[in-house]
């Protein structure tokens, strides 16, 4: 089994999208929702659906062990970020190289990196009269935006598109796709490490 625990920060769609999914799944298991927020409605909806979740700040994130503690005490194999906004830092990167996967609502390269996210991506989308966005699935190094690029999906972007209706092309295509790749990069992931072994 492969547990997965979510990292959100916000309304988390997409992390109950992934929960649902992922629902009563013969290899791939939600086992933990991690927020930096406890006003994060994505608790709710974790609690909704019976997943365990933990809410964290910014000392315990980035200045001790505790959360890789959590990590291990429920089995984690891999961490999926569904809106998480803060910089993943060294020590996670470490203890789960190539195992922490990203959404980003924008083709990396374009539109990434520190500040990038929501409808920061879009406004810049539009003010420079792209012709197309679209999503991105990658892993996490040490940079925002710049691990290696699983998964992208396009979609146009028409003069007339208000920000709204950019943001929400770009979301139902996270909301299709997200899961699926998540499902098929682990279950590669897996055929590797015990070809490995």
């Amino acid at each position: 089994m492969n547990n997965i625990a979510i990292f959100a920060s916000g309304q988390g769609t997409n992390a109950e999208n992934i929960i649902a999914y992922f629902n009563n799944h013969p290899h791939i298991n939600v086992q933990l929702l991690a927020s930096n927020r406890s006003d994060a409605y994505a608790l709710v909806r974790a609690k909704k659906h019976g997943i365990p979740a933990i809410i964290f700040n910014k000392d315990e994130f980035y200045n001790d062990k505790t959360i890789l503690d959590t990590l291990v005490l429920h089995k984690v194999d891999t961490i999926v970020l569904a809106g998480f906004l803060w910089l993943i830092p060294g020590y996670l990167i470490d203890a789960y190289p190539r195992h922490i996967i990203n959404i980003h609502p924008a083709l990396l390269p374009e539109y990434g990196g520190k500040g990038m996210y929501g409808m920061n991506v879009h406004h810049a989308v539009i003010d420079n009269k792209e012709r197309e966005t679209g999503i991105t699935i990658h892993t996490i190094d040490k940079e925002y935006d710049k691990g290696e690029i699983i998964f992208q999906k396009k979609c146009a972007v028409e003069p007339e598109d208000t920000l709204e209706i950019v943001a929400e092309k770009v979301h139902a295509l996270e909301y299709k796709y997200f899961p699926p790749v998540i499902e098929d990069w682990l279950t590669r992931q897996t055929q590797t490490d015990s070809t490995d072994i």
